[in-house]
Parts: structure tokens; C-alpha cells; sequence
């Protein structure tokens, strides 16, 4: 390589660096902005004499740049691949985990409901003890009348001795007494008869009461340590079920980080989708009858030129690296055009087209169209969620944005406000009474963004 070739090259060098550094200082404009230009940019016009030798290392960094391009995208794919495969592994343990617990849900009702049969039980023989208790008394009470009406009859006996003795005395003046005394006495006899057979009656029943109290004993025992053998199971099942719920909650936690570990790749997954679609804009409210006339590209090319003429290169045009509608395929069912996205070779350019759009309306053949940076589903899903509060706060003059990736910016009273969630902004209007009533919030399902409703 000759000294003059070495000295182009510098110059080349030099001139490429302070371009890259003017790039970088107009792209750190935007507050917003995700995009890190990364794709080479083309030669422009003034380079055209460059020798052969600069040309083809110039070719080589492109060819090497599109490598690294793939390589990043068969990363993409794979870790895109490794999430599902571990997202369907967790949704089969959670689901293994709540049968498990459904399952000890029902034995621990099952073993409830024994426990309670049991008590029940136990407490019908405590009735029936109480029964048996109360008949012994009626029968104590029973024996003891008896006893004095025994005790009496003695008396009765002494006190017929000793008018028998006085008849005696008397029987030579008495005899007709004495006749009628012998006839009192033989019936005094069958009446002492009929009471000792009235004893040994009471006597047989006490013994028969006292070998039932016995057997009653018995079984009062019984009752005593089947009640012992019932207070050790539910002693057990007590641990048993104090065990369960630790283990309970130890998945609970375990569920928890789960979540919130899935929670994490979901954001981290999203974060890299909006990176991959930083050199992307999308292209919105364009009617798809022009797309029979030209393709999207000169169709794109017109509106730069019809709405920012001063980003086109000196040959007149923009480059574009791919340009498609979003879905592939239309549907039926939907009235508006489908988005069309945009893959540009030099993010540079699409900045310069966002700042343009921001400025003005673009229109095209007479129909506004809306161009924004592409950005993931979800994060557009949570950035179309801010939509009526952006309406009615730009009605209100606070200037609102919304900033990467999914935040809402106003300005108040010279100052800038940034709001991560819908639930910051309301407790910010409530510490503002005269500026909340201009706005009214309903909280919806939190799965669908917790929608706002404001007051026209």
C-alpha cells in the first residue's frame, strides 16, 4: 500500500469519527428514544473517491457487521425458544402443586368430620352415665325408705312383746283378750314373714345393683381410654395438619418467586423485542388501496418527501432496509389498515423522522398518517393504556409524552412529573384537589391495565 493510500485512509478515519460523534449528539436529543444505531451506514456521495483497496475493507466491515446481525438473531430465537419451554415447565409444577393441595384439603374435611362423629358419640355416653347416675340416687332414696319403714316395724315387734307380757299378767281375767291376742300374733307372724321375704327381695335387687354399678364401672373405664386413644389422634392430627400447612406455605413461597423469577424474564424478554425493533418505525392510518398502485417503499419514499424533504439523501431517497404491513394477512373483520413497519439502514434517519413527526402531521394523497417507533405487543398494549389520561392532559396544556417504555411525562408548573404506573398519577392528582376534578378514575381488573375514565 503506497503513503498516498495510508494518508486517504486517515483522512477517511477521521472524517467517519467525527460523523459518528455528531450522530451520537443528535440522537441523546430525545428523551424517550431506545434506538442505538448499529447497522452500517451507506457510503455517502462524497467518499466516491476512495481507491479499490479502501472500497473493498469498507464492503468487508459491512459483511461482518450482517454477520454479527444474525448472530444476534439466532440468539434471539433460542432464548425466545428456552423461555417457552421453561414457562410450560412451571405451568406443570403449579399445576401438580395445586392437586396436592386440593387432595389434603379434603382429608384434612374428612378427618374433621370423624372427629366431630366422635365427640358426638362420646357425648351420648355421657348422657346415658348421667341417666344411670340418677337412677342409683332414686334407688338409694328407695332403700333408705325402706329402711326406716323396717326400723319402725321393730319397734312395732318390741312394743307387741311388751303388751304381750302385760297379757300375760292379765290372763286369767282376760281370756277372750287373750284368744283374740293369740290371733293378733299369728297374724303379727305372717306379717314378720311377708316383711323378711319383702328384705330378701331388696337384698337381691341391692346385690343385682351392685354388680350392674360394677359392669357400669366397667364400662365407664372403657369409655375413659377410648377417649385418651381419641384425644392422642387428634393430638396427631393436629401435627400432622400443622406439618401440611408449613409445607403449604413453603410452595406458597416457592410459587411466589416463580412468579415473580418469570415476572422478571418477561420484562427482560420485552426489554430485548424493543431493542430488536429500535431500528423500526411503524407507519400508521394508511389506507391500503395505494399498496395496488406501488409498492411501500416508493409509497413511504413519498411521504418523507411530501412531509420532511430535508431528511432525503442527496440522491433524493431515503434507505431502507425491509418494509412490510403487520399482519401478513388482512382481516375481514377490521375496518382500519393494517400497520405497515419499516427496518431503516441508518437510524440516524429514522430519529430525524420521529423529531419531523413530532413537529407536524404528516399526511399523504390528502389522509393523516401517525408514525411512531416500533415497539413490542405488550409495551404497546401498557402505552395504549395512558391514552384518555395523554388526551385529556394535552386538552389541559401539561404537555404530557409518553417515554420509554411505558411512562407517563407532564410538565406542572415548570417542572417535569414521570409517572411509572396509572396508580402514581391518581395519588398525584388526589394531593391536587383542583386539578383532580378534571379528572375521574375507575380502577379496573389490573390485568388489563387498570383503564382511567376522564370527564369530557
Amino acid at each position: 500500500m503506497s503513503k498516498q493510500q495510508k494518508k486517504n485512509m486517515a483522512a477517511k478515519g477521521n472524517a467517519g469519527a467525527k460523523e459518528e460523534q455528531e450522530g451520537t449528539q443528535e440522537g441523546t436529543a430525545e428523551e424517550d428514544s431506545t434506538a442505538k444505531p448499529v447497522a452500517p451506514a451507506p457510503v455517502p456521495p462524497k467518499f466516491s473517491t476512495w481507491s479499490q483497496s479502501q472500497k473493498e475493507f469498507l464492503e468487508e466491515l459491512k459483511k461482518e457487521l450482517r454477520a454479527v446481525e444474525e448472530k444476534i438473531g439466532k440468539e434471539m430465537r433460542d432464548l425466545q425458544d428456552n423461555y417457552e419451554k421453561k414457562m410450560t415447565n412451571l405451568a406443570k409444577k403449579v399445576q401438580k402443586n395445586t392437586e396436592e393441595n386440593n387432595t389434603l384439603k379434603n382429608k384434612i374435611g374428612q378427618m374433621s368430620k370423624d372427629i366431630h362423629k366422635t365427640m358426638e358419640e362420646k357425648n351420648l355416653l355421657k348422657n346415658r352415665v348421667t341417666q344411670m347416675e340418677k337412677d342409683v340416687q332414686v334407688f338409694t332414696e328407695e332403700k333408705n325408705a325402706l329402711k326406716v319403714k323396717i326400723g319402725q316395724m321393730d319397734k312395732d315387734a318390741q312394743k307387741f312383746t311388751e303388751e304381750k307380757n302385760y297379757l300375760k299378767s292379765r290372763m286369767g281375767q282376760m281370756v277372750k283378750e287373750v284368744q283374740k291376742s293369740i290371733e293378733e300374733k299369728n297374724t303379727f307372724k305372717s306379717r314378720i314373714i311377708q316383711l323378711e321375704k319383702e328384705v330378701q327381695k331388696i337384698t337381691e335387687e341391692k346385690n343385682f345393683l351392685k354388680s350392674r354399678i360394677v359392669q357400669m364401672e366397667k364400662e365407664v373405664q372403657g369409655l375413659i381410654e377410648e377417649n385418651h386413644i381419641l384425644k392422642n389422634r387428634v393430638v396427631q392430627v393436629e401435627a400432622n395438619e400443622s406439618k401440611r400447612h408449613q409445607e403449604t406455605m413453603k410452595q406458597s413461597r416457592k410459587h411466589d418467586k416463580i412468579e415473580e423469577n418469570v415476572k422478571y424474564l418477561i420484562g427482560k424478554t420485552t426489554d430485548l423485542e424493543n431493542r430488536s425493533r429500535r431500528d423500526h418505525l411503524r407507519i400508521i392510518g394508511l389506507p391500503e388501496i395505494h399498496d395496488q398502485k406501488k409498492s411501500l417503499e416508493i409509497i413511504f419514499q413519498e411521504i418523507v418527501k411530501e412531509n420532511c424533504p430535508n431528511i432525503l439523501d442527496r440522491d433524493g431517497r431515503i434507505h431502507i432496509e425491509r418494509i412490510h404491513r403487520s399482519p401478513p394477512e388482512r382481516d375481514p373483520k377490521m375496518k382500519s389498515p393494517r400497520d405497515i413497519i419499516a427496518k431503516f439502514q441508518n437510524a440516524l434517519v429514522k430519529e430525524k423522522i420521529l423529531l419531523a413527526v413530532r413537529k407536524k402531521q404528516f399526511k399523504y394523497r390528502g389522509s393523516t398518517v401517525r408514525i411512531t417507533q416500533d415497539l413490542a405487543a405488550s409495551t404497546l398494549k401498557e402505552r395504549r393504556a395512558w391514552n384518555m389520561i395523554f388526551r385529556r392532559a394535552k386538552e389541559l396544556r401539561l404537555q404530557p409524552r409518553i417515554t420509554y417504555p411505558a411512562k407517563l411525562s407532564i410538565i406542572l408548573q415548570g417542572k417535569r412529573w414521570t409517572f411509572n404506573e396509572i396508580e402514581d398519577f391518581q395519588g398525584f392528582m388526589m394531593k391536587r384537589p383542583d386539578l383532580n376534578r378534571k379528572f375521574e378514575f375507575q380502577t379496573q381488573d389490573p390485568k388489563k391495565h387498570k383503564r382511567v375514565n376522564v370527564k369530557e
